[in-house]
């Protein structure tokens, strides 16, 4: 099961990875120092060790000196640093930094070469805070329809703080990019995905923080209105959300994560599969 263990000595009980931890795992305990109340709900992220000032948190024995220190100029450190944001400042971004942003999007690799990707920019917070209340009206009004079982299911834990007008989808974040993509693109669903790829370690490497926000992309979606309201061109699919802001933390480190499993061929061997070996084989690469 997940586990933090505190070093009192260099906690400065200053709660950032308590602020920090999208699960609600962390708390305070009755000295104020940093415990873990849920290890249930833990998706062991690492925020709360990435962000600690101090270098006062471990996560599952990996210890914070362990870590690399952030580079935002080393395309390595910058891969190994990303962190999701879920906590911004107000301010807006400026157009000058929406421009560099703007200026980099042609330059994606697309399937077939095909620039046919439209990107949607909520550039003020102002507009932010219209949608940010009209996905809250609309949720709320959809939970109370029981026969939507998809939507009632994924947000009926959030209802309470939807009615509370808490900003539970987007975070606080002043502005957003939705990427839709034409239904008669080659590749309509990776572009938008490599399009993001590319955004989200920019925006990084210009001091802004991104979050994939897959709850926007559910609302989507399920409600048409707001295509209209994003002005998504008629024959376009919104593919992926993308939040946008400057960042309200700072994350000290890299993670330690858990290495992926990485099969290496260096010949070819003879292999004799059954009918029913490849038939599950079949299944599986369809399956989604």
């Amino acid at each position: 099961m997940p586990s933090i263990e505190i070093n009192k000595e260099k906690c400065i009980r200053c709660g950032l990875c308590i602020s920090d931890c999208l699960t609600s795992c962390i708390g305070f305990d009755n000295e104020n120092f940093p415990e873990m109340k849920d290890e249930n709900h833990c998706i062991s992220c690492q925020h709360c060790m990435t962000i600690c000032p101090t270098g006062a948190l471990s996560f599952n024995q990996k210890n914070p000196e362990d870590s690399e220190p952030v580079n935002y100029y080393d395309i390595l450190s910058l891969i190994k640093s990303r962190r999701s944001i879920r906590q911004y400042k107000e301010e807006e971004i400026s157009e000058e930094m929406f421009g560099k942003l703007e200026a980099m999007l042609p330059f994606i690799p697309t399937g077939c070469n095909s620039h046919s990707l439209h990107f949607t920019i909520v550039k003020t917070k102002s507009a932010m805070d219209i949608i940010r209340n009209k996905v809250n009206e609309l949720l709320l009004k959809t939970l109370s329809y029981k026969a939507l079982s998809p939507i009632v299911d994924k947000f009926s834990k959030y209802k309470e703080a939807f009615e509370k007008g808490e900003d539970v989808i987007f975070r606080g974040a002043p502005h957003m990019v939705v990427v839709s993509s034409s239904i008669k693109a080659p590749c309509a669903l990776e572009d938008p995905i490599i399009a993001l790829s590319y955004l989200e370690l920019y925006a990084q490497h210009l001091g802004l923080g991104t979050c994939w926000c897959g709850f926007a992309e559910m609302c989507l979606k399920f409600f048409p209105e707001l295509s209209e309201m994003l002005e998504i061109p008629s024959g376009y699919k919104p593919v992926y959300v993308m939040l946008l802001g400057v960042p309200a933390v700072k994350y000290q480190r890299t993670p330690q994560p858990e290495p992926f499993k990485i099969t290496e061929i260096k010949e070819i061997r003879e292999t004799h599969s059954c009918f029913f070996c490849k038939a599950k084989r079949l299944f599986t690469n369809w399956i989604r």
